[in-house]
């Protein structure tokens, strides 16, 4: 990561493994772990170079089709990571300005895979429990009285819902990784508690 992270010119914004902002994630949430402050420095710095100016997330283009990340939300959930309180509450309103402040869900709304037996659709199940994981974070790191704890803690839960729904084993095809996501997701992980 150290040879190579600082070679990197431009994020790499997709829905599946090698997405930029949920790697600088792992990486950091591992660094504090560790007590690494060379590779936390790297992986914090390398966030606000590509993400700091970032407007306007086109979250309507989610999901592609075989996501099992969201592009938008995992780069909050990173921003949420090294950004202050204010900043991030700034920031988050900027990039995406479509989570609301009425505490519904119809901004963001979980996926249906159709056909959890097919390897890439079954991403679409998840998803769900990325983007559960990813909005909990992003709620974690807001000021308590922002308006936007409501619909993120309902958008969360419909996600959570439908993503734990899937963790059934049924098809190999999610059956062999949905777990894992399960338990990021059910573990809380990368939130600091308070």
């Amino acid at each position: 990561m150290t040879t190579w992270l600082p070679k990197l010119s431009h994020p790499i914004r997709i829905g599946e493994h090698n997405q930029t902002a949920f790697a600088l994630g792992v990486i950091l949430d591992c660094a504090r772990v560790k007590n690494d402050e060379r590779l936390a420095k790297l992986a914090a710095d390398s966030a606000r170079k590509f993400y700091l100016s970032d407007k306007n997330c086109p979250l309507a283009y989610e999901p592609s089709g075989e996501d099992f990340l969201s592009p938008c939300l995992g780069e909050a959930d990173m921003m949420r990571r090294v950004l202050t309180q204010t900043e991030f509450a700034k920031w988050l309103k900027d990039f995406l300005p479509q989570i609301s402040s009425e505490g519904n869900t119809t901004w963001l709304r979980p996926v249906v895979s159709p056909d959890p037996s097919d390897p890439k659709l079954a991403h679409l199940d998840g998803l769900n429990l990325s983007r559960a994981w990813m909005l909990e974070g992003i709620a974690s790191a807001l000021p308590p009285d922002d308006p936007r704890h409501a619909a993120l803690a309902s958008t969360a839960e419909a996600h959570r819902s439908a993503g734990l729904a899937a963790v059934t084993g049924a098809h190999y095809e999610g059956g062999h990784w949905l777990g894992s996501f399960a338990v990021y997701l059910t573990t809380q992980r990368g939130i600091e508690k308070k």
